[in-house]
């Protein structure tokens, strides 16, 4: 026998030996309803607990002692104290930053700010959005500082010409230059109107929008709106980022005063 089949069969009995079993039924069905299962954590009275969760939503499984059956929900003692949501999160907080953050990764966005920034900040942004417009305008002192690389998911959600504004900025041949452009045309009036307490959408004098949006630029503004209503956000601008521990955060809008918790002291 040669030394490669050898290492073949060695390879493949150590294989057999370290594959991890599978999955109790109950979990495996509900696997294929989209959960995903990580892992396991402590539990009492004869349970075995699993954490899963679907996109960005944590769930404790308790399997019951027969196997046959799952409760899914949250477990206190007899004294009030939660038992789930320690496990949940030793379990979980890894497991889902690395999936939600590689989502983002193959998202369809715009750099904003240097490569090598140590922080990078994900933001769901509508052209026409004024909010977006100030968070743009409030970030300068950590992105011009190389502190903060802004990575905008574009979308086209708030009125009639934002997809043909996203698709223009999209398929611009220097993306980057198109929207610091245009972001930076609209700061004066747009801090104008939003003081008024009158806010408007960006007008579309400075960028005109697609009247027909090519086929695969609209099939990225799609994507990224799915990926955005998964994570249960709904208005721009919705940001998403690493905390200090290195755990991921989100939150729709972004006050001033809010900024230095997101990108880290100026």
């Amino acid at each position: 026998m040669s030394t490669v089949v050898v290492l073949i069969a060695l390879a493949s009995a150590v294989s057999l030996v370290f594959a991890a079993p599978p999955l109790p039924a109950p979990l495996q069905a509900l696997e294929k309803k989209g959960l995903s299962v990580v892992g396991k954590f402590p539990s009492p009275s004869g349970m075995t607990a699993y954490a899963a969760h679907a996109g960005t939503e944590p769930m404790a499984l308790y399997l019951m002692p027969d196997g046959k059956h799952v409760i899914v929900g949250t477990l206190f003692d007899a004294t009030g104290k939660n038992l789930t949501v320690a496990g949940l999160e030793k379990v979980l907080a890894q497991p889902m930053t690395e999936a939600v953050w590689s989502k983002l990764e193959e998202s369809h966005w715009i750099a904003d700010g240097r490569e090598d920034a140590p922080r990078t900040v994900y933001v769901f942004t509508d052209p026409n959005c004024p909010y977006c417009n100030k968070l743009w305008a409030d970030a300068r002192p950590w992105v011009d500082a190389g502190k903060v690389q802004l990575r905008h998911v574009m979308v086209g959600i708030l009125t009639p010409t934002s997809a043909g504004k996203a698709a223009a900025l999209l398929g611009d041949k220097n993306p980057a230059a198109a929207l610091d452009a245009y972001e930076r045309r609209h700061v004066a009036s747009n801090a104008k109107t939003l003081a008024s307490g009158r806010p408007k959408p960006l007008g579309d004098d400075s960028l005109k929008p697609l009247s027909v949006v090519p086929a695969g630029i609209a099939a990225q503004l799609d994507a990224n709106a799915a990926l955005m209503a998964s994570y249960g956000l709904q208005a721009t601008p919705a940001l998403v980022w690493k905390d200090t521990k290195g755990v991921v955060q989100m939150r729709q809008g972004a006050p001033e005063s809010d900024l230095a918790s997101i990108f880290g002291q100026r």
